[in-house]
């Protein structure tokens, strides 16, 4: 079969592999439809590591993908070939303390597609993975749709953190896939008013278009200023969803007292900073988003329900034309939100 790996920084090969098989009789062999292109594949071929976690080449990465099961283990009952699935890659043990405390997503014994050390990636024409992982679409599956599952699955468990409280107004700092599946997923919460910032032009406009009541670029204007002149008692909650130190620094300034600052996106350097007497003055509360928890169903019943979340992809490529699609995913090039590779 043929796979793309990574081979050094902002390099990748298109390789032979042999084809996998089946290993264990709750082992799933499925054919990978299409694959998302992510954030976090961009900072692995961008600088070769995320936080700890580093690339040893060659290495196939890639975590957001739908497929078409092809064969499966004897234990097997919930699918059966021909069945579309979209996957998580996120595959846990079922028997340790946080499992069993219903935090899968903070399994001990967690392994991620495409994480380095732990399981290789789905760019790749076949792949096996525990049934665990699977969830099928149903008949007339759209790829687009089961493509965006994981994803909006992110934005799905990050937006829930508000489920419980009395939250009217919201900001988003990071108007990409992450911040838009969060705003697309506040549809479900009784939210009011939701404010979003980027430094890319073209994203402010799409998150307008989006839902946002307001968006802007903190390049070109002050959005605590601007945000507080619209909410003088500032905002209830504030999603940061693109990892930067500045966008930290303007929630702060834009949560009123006793609001709720729920961090998703994944920041490039090892260590961040807050502003210790904001944070106490204000009795900020954090809330750490790690992935989703067990939100794919949930994320698939919405889609179902909104199917122009769809719209979230731009752009599609072929395999063979994968260095195109990373390269214009790390540059930010043509307008680009979601690049998605299509496998014939």
């Amino acid at each position: 079969m043929k796979a793309a790996v990574l081979t050094g920084l902002e390099e990748i090969e298109i390789i032979d592999k042999p084809d996998p098989v089946l290993k264990d009789e709750n082992d799933v062999l499925m054919k990978v439809n299409a694959v998302g292109v992510c954030g976090s594949d961009i900072h692995y071929y961008k600088t070769g590591r995320i936080g700890d976690q580093i690339i040893h080449y060659p290495f196939q990465i890639g975590h957001e993908f739908v497929a078409t099961v092809t064969e499966i283990g004897k234990n097997i009952t919930r699918i059966k070939p021909g069945d579309v699935v979209a996957v998580d890659p996120a595959i846990y043990c079922g028997e340790c303390d946080q499992c069993l405390q219903d935090r899968k997503h903070t399994c001990r014994k967690l392994v991620f597609l495409g994480n380095p050390d732990e399981h290789e990636g789905c760019l790749a024409e076949y792949l096996v993975l525990p049934e665990i992982c699977c969830f099928p679409m149903g008949e007339n599956a759209d790829l687009d749709c089961g493509v965006l599952v994981e994803p909006l699955s992110i934005g799905n468990y990050a937006a829930s953190f508000i489920k419980n409280l009395d939250v009217k107004t919201v900001g988003i700092l990071g108007a990409g896939p992450i911040g838009l599946s969060v705003l697309l997923n506040l549809r479900e919460y009784d939210v009011d008013r939701v404010y979003m910032t980027d430094k890319l032009d073209y994203r402010v406009e799409n998150a307008k278009t989006s839902g946002a009541l307001w968006a802007g670029n903190p390049d070109k204007t002050d959005v605590a200023v601007e945000i507080q002149s619209k909410e003088p008692l500032l905002l209830d909650a504030v999603f940061e969803c693109c990892g930067q130190q500045e966008a930290i620094n303007q929630a702060m300034q834009i949560l009123k007292p006793g609001g709720h600052l729920i961090l998703v996106g994944i920041p490039e350097v090892d260590v961040i900073q807050f502003n210790i007497h904001d944070m106490r003055r204000k009795e900020i509360t954090f809330h750490n988003v790690r992935r989703q928890n067990e939100c794919m169903d949930s994320t698939m019943n919405f889609i179902s329900k909104n199917k122009d979340v769809t719209a979230l992809i731009t752009h599609k490529y072929k395999m063979d034309d994968i260095v195109n699609a990373f390269e214009l995913v790390s540059s930010y090039g043509d307008g680009v939100i979601k690049a998605v590779i299509e496998f014939d």
